[in-house]
């Protein structure tokens, strides 16, 4: 029997994380999605058209309640993630905000057990209703949260620039 285990999927924005874990989902994983879209689209239906760019806070913990939930949600056997609850409080050092004691304390009392980094990658980065970041900003974006999950004790492993399926089966090599 497979041992449960929460794998994490890392990356700035554009960098090809959804459609790999597309792949995964197709090839019979459990796939926890990303919320922080849900989170904008359902602010963007009471007027807000950028939740973390006008109440960063209220966003975020948002985002780390739906995160910690995932969490906690974990399925028998493998578990991806699209993005983790450290990707929270790594988007302030983004955004040169403080960063609440509470987001650091979740960070060390859910930890996964092995993490995918996703690097920039130009030709693939496409902007959208919800993803209002330049691809210069993305760039700095995936250096801040490698560092974080660094500082953190994690060890991300980098996924090569391939196409889905190859990053799929280094994916899976790599387990």
């Amino acid at each position: 029997m497979e041992k449960t285990k929460r794998i994490l999927i890392i990356g700035g924005p554009g960098s090809g994380k959804t459609s790999v874990l597309a792949t995964i989902e197709e090839n019979g994983y459990y796939v926890h999605h990303e919320i922080s879209r849900e989170v904008t689209a359902k602010a963007q239906e009471q007027g807000i058209e950028q939740l973390f760019l006008s109440d960063p806070f209220a966003f975020s913990n948002q985002l780390l309640e739906g995160r910690i939930q995932q969490f906690k949600n974990i399925q028998e056997g493998i578990n991806f993630y699209d993005r983790g609850i450290p990707d929270v409080p790594a988007y302030h050092v983004f955004t040169g905000d403080e960063i609440p004691d509470h987001f650091i304390q979740a960070c060390k009392d859910y930890k996964y057990d092995q993490v995918f980094f996703l690097p920039p990658w130009e030709q693939i980065y496409e902007s959208d209703n919800e993803r209002y970041e330049s691809y210069e900003q993305a760039v700095v974006l995936g250096d801040i949260l490698l560092n974080f999950y660094k500082k953190l004790g994690y060890a991300p492993i980098s996924v090569p620039k391939l196409d889905i399926n190859s990053r799929y089966l280094f994916i899976k090599e790599h387990l």
